[in-house]
């Protein structure tokens, strides 16, 4: 079993009371990177020295009697998605593999620093964020460090490996269709994926699916950086309003006895694997237990979200190119983000109109379902971690399905922008995570955290992976 390390909260707290020196905290992190990064391929770009200096500011705060935050001298590594300044952000791509660090962070990074976080270095990410593992032509094959040959998940997979192994306590995450809950389900970790529009997101994205997030190791520090980065922005017209809620209390203190909850192991739609199935039932079962929920018998049936999460979907894509990067830079992309700028290229305005319908159609769905319970709980993912150079054709049940449904059930919650976090819900046979997804209605952040917490309580679970936690 790998060493445990100390929690996000437990460095802030002692380096706010002087306990121990931010420069301490994260020279020691940058080591741990340094010995273990060759292995996982987590972190692709590393700055020492920009995360010493930071630290060392830290330190004069304290020195001065002054508090830096809640995440004071907390080390973390940053996806590559997302602006990092004086760091590059290649999206994981070649096209952009050459470019210089950016000037600016994101609107995520700047409220993480204000809080006196430590960005060290940027995580892998498959291209643009496409897919539920990371393997990627500029950087190469992100592996778990749950099992040899292993994904991490994606598109938060190079953090995940980087939490899940104790390189860094925390790193950003961002999940679009669930790519923040996949990896935590892959890699034994805390997912939460808030409201869309809790946690800004500048342009130029536009995006109407994506949100950022943190990949933790328990869901205090999930509720903790909530509270740390929550508020609206004019940057992003979709940001909600500030809250007075404060979710670091609310995970121990909102009352959920009675809550109307529904369990699903498809959401109508998918194959799961039986033994994830399984795990999954007991733990919904044994939270519901301790929760005081009322579990119902009825049916979920979300139709077809995959398809509809797909199409609706392609803008994002499209917004990740610069102009006259398609299809003069063609070769140098993926052949997944290939595929997908060709179907999409020629999409007309009817055929897009009609995909707005639909959505329309499933977010109807949703809010129906949403007026009968309070909570709906499914398994994060049909599968455990697969291979981490990508799945070969999935069998689940003695049935083929495509590479989608391996990872099919965070998808809707994004198409409707509910809350929805990833815990872990135990290990199968071989070994590798499962995690449980609790999904609650729009707006409703507090729920899904303070279940998790619940859980956690309840069954405790290892917080970084056995095998090479480093």
């Amino acid at each position: 079993m790998g060493e445990t390390r100390p929690t996000a909260i437990e460095i802030a707290d002692t380096v706010r009371s002087g306990e121990r020196s931010a420069r301490e905290v994260v020279e020691d992190c940058l080591a741990r990177i340094d010995a273990g990064n060759s292995a996982l391929n987590a972190f692709v770009h590393v700055d020492a020295d920009a995360a010493t200096r930071a630290a060392d500011r830290v330190d004069d705060l304290v020195a001065n009697g002054e508090d830096p935050g809640p995440f004071a001298g907390v080390p973390f590594g940053v996806k590559d998605l997302e602006n990092c300044a004086g760091m590059p952000t290649t999206h994981g791509s070649v096209v952009y593999a050459d470019r210089g660090p950016v000037a600016e962070d994101s609107i995520h990074v700047a409220r993480l620093r204000a809080a006196g976080g430590v960005p060290v270095g940027k995580t892998a990410a498959p291209e643009f964020g496409t897919l539920s593992f990371t393997r990627t032509l500029a950087f190469g094959v992100t592996t778990s460090p749950w099992g040899e040959g292993r994904t991490p998940g994606g598109s938060s997979g190079g953090s995940a490996a980087a939490v899940a192994a104790g390189l860094v306590p925390v790193s950003t995450a961002s999940d679009g269709g669930g790519s923040t809950r996949i990896p935590a389900s892959f890699s034994g970790l805390v997912g939460m994926k808030p409201s869309h529009g809790r946690i800004p997101l500048e342009g130029p994205s536009g995006s109407q699916t994506a949100v950022v997030g943190l990949l933790t190791t328990t869901v205090a520090e999930s509720a903790r950086h909530l509270d740390a980065v929550a508020g609206p922005d004019d940057r992003d017209r979709l940001s909600l309003p500030a809250t007075e809620l404060r979710y670091a209390e609310l995970i121990d203190s909102l009352a959920t006895g009675g809550l109307r909850a529904r369990w699903s192991p498809d959401l109508g739609f998918g194959v799961t694997d039986p033994e994830v199935a399984a795990l999954c039932q007991a733990v919904t079962e044994e939270l519901a237990e301790h929760a005081g929920l009322i579990l119902d018998d009825g049916e979920v049936d979300l139709g077809d979200p995959v398809r509809l999460w797909f199409q609706a979907g392609a803008a994002d894509l499209w917004l990740s190119l610069e102009p006259g990067m398609w299809p003069q830079l063609a070769d140098e992309l993926t052949p997944f983000v290939r595929r997908g700028l060709e179907a999409t290229e020629k999409l007309g305005m009817a055929r897009y109109a009609e995909i707005l319908q639909l959505r329309q159609h499933l977010q109807a769905h949703m809010a129906a379902l949403f007026d009968e319970v309070d909570v709906v709980l499914c398994p994060t993912t049909a599968v455990p971690a697969f291979a981490d150079k990508g799945p070969p054709p999935t069998v689940i049940d003695g049935r083929e399905v495509a590479m989608g449904m391996a990872t099919p059930y965070t998808m809707p919650a994004n198409l409707c922008w509910n809350p929805a976090i990833s815990v872990p819900a135990g290990l199968t046979a071989d070994g590798l995570p499962v995690g449980l997804q609790i999904i609650a209605g729009r707006h409703r952040d507090a729920v899904p955290l303070r279940l998790a917490r619940i859980l956690e309580q309840a069954r405790p679970w290892p917080r970084h992976a056995p095998v090479r936690g480093l």
